[in-house]
């Protein structure tokens, strides 16, 4: 839940560095919101609700999906690419500094 937080404080910034823990804890519990919005939707008998909150998040998302690419030493924009960043998201972060910033591990003590 901290990381959510985190990313949301950050908000679009695509500055920087995003550990596999920040950006897959994101996706989760981004997932169960989305969850549970949907199924307070189906009980409510409305239909803005997951899309709301799917419009609030969207750059979010797509700034953490970014930030963890830097982490992996690639350009941002390979987050746009949905199952090879995903896949590439699995993998550890490159070591030390890269040209993006810091390890995120490092700044975080």
């Amino acid at each position: 839940m901290k990381h959510y937080f985190t990313v949301l404080r950050k908000y679009a910034s695509v500055e920087g560095r995003a550990s596999r823990a920040e950006y897959w804890n994101f996706l989760v519990f981004n997932y169960l919101v989305s969850l549970i919005l949907a199924v307070i939707e189906t009980n409510i008998h409305t239909q803005f609700l997951v899309m709301a909150y799917a419009a609030a998040v969207f750059l979010p998302s797509l700034a953490v999906g970014m930030r963890r690419m830097h982490d992996l030493g690639k350009y941002g924009s390979y987050a746009l690419i949905p199952v090879y960043s995903h896949l590439l998201a699995c993998l550890p972060g490159s070591k030390g500094a890269n040209a993006y910033d810091f390890t995120p591990q490092a700044t975080q003590l």
